[in-house]
This record gives C-alpha cells, sequence and structure tokens, in this order.
C-alpha cells in the first residue's frame, strides 16, 4: 500500500484499518468495564418517570395543543394568519422556496 498525499492531508489505508481496529478495541473494553447486574426483561428495563406508574401508549399521550398551550396562545395572532396561507398544495410550498431562493441570490448579488 502507499500514501496519497493531498492539498488537506494524507490517506493510508492500513492506518486507518489500524485505527478503527483500535477504536472498536476501546469501545469494547469501555464497555465490558459497565455493571454486570443488569437482567433483561425485568423492571430494569422500564422507563423511570420520577416514580410515577407507566400507564399505557393511549393514556399517557400528550396532545401538541395541550403541551404548546400558552406558546399557541400568546401567538394567536400568527397562527391565524398562517392558518389562511396554509392550502396544503405542495406545489405552492415549492413556489414560495423558489421565490425566497431568489430574493436571496438577488442580495447575494448586490
Amino acid at each position: 500500500m502507499f500514501t496519497v498525499e493531498t492539498g488537506s492531508g494524507f490517506w493510508n489505508p492500513i492506518i486507518w484499518v489500524i485505527a478503527i481496529v483500535v477504536t472498536f478495541l476501546l469501545i469494547y473494553i469501555l464497555r465490558s468495564l459497565g455493571k454486570k447486574g443488569y437482567k433483561k426483561d425485568t423492571e430494569q428495563v422500564k422507563s423511570f418517570l420520577s416514580g410515577n406508574p407507566e400507564y399505557p401508549k393511549e393514556k399517557m399521550h400528550i396532545k401538541a395543543s395541550n403541551l404548546y398551550w400558552g406558546f399557541t396562545t400568546s401567538l394567536k395572532g400568527l397562527y391565524t394568519l398562517l392558518r389562511k396561507m396554509h392550502t396544503g398544495n405542495t406545489s405552492d410550498y415549492v413556489l414560495w422556496f423558489v421565490i425566497i431562493l431568489a430574493i436571496f441570490l438577488l442580495v447575494e448579488v448586490i
């Protein structure tokens, strides 16, 4: 194998393979230092919810309207304007993207 000299460094496949092997060896050693008391399919695999019981997914789901209530209430005027502009048609969004991109390009040229 030979070393390829570039303007920003070098490339030697053997060095990279050795570096990858050493990295994986270090990862394996660090992983083996972990706790040995882990038992699969026990209470240890459950999520910790600050001591609260874990309910089924349907009961635990928090709607975004409840989660962001204060944020959406304070920006209600902006959201009503954006809802009027929202058509759901992809070609409208592509058109806006092209217009804004053209404005950025014009600003860059000027």
